[in-house]
């Protein structure tokens, strides 16, 4: 498909700084515009939370019981810190 657009210069400088810094053609950039736009418009609120529950998971350290028992942990460090048994 052939398309034709006129776009103000404002555009077109940022579509020149793209290109530089990328090393791609006019077309390349702007099929990456698409797919981006594309992907952000596929993804619904509850999509976005879940993607980006999957790509944190697994990043922190520390005890596997952390999320139930954190309260025990603060206090143990807290008397740790201060020298308090």
């Amino acid at each position: 498909m052939r398309i034709t657009v006129r776009i103000d210069d404002s555009y077109a400088q940022k579509i020149k700084v793209i290109q530089q810094r990328t090393h791609l053609n006019t077309t390349d950039v702007i099929k990456q515009g698409i797919d981006l736009m594309y992907e952000k418009a596929e993804l619904s609120g509850k999509e976005k939370n879940q993607k980006l529950i999957e790509m944190l998971a697994g990043t922190a350290k520390g005890p596997e019981d952390l999320s139930t028992t954190y309260k025990k942990y603060l206090d143990q460090d807290w008397k740790k810190k201060h020298g308090i048994e």
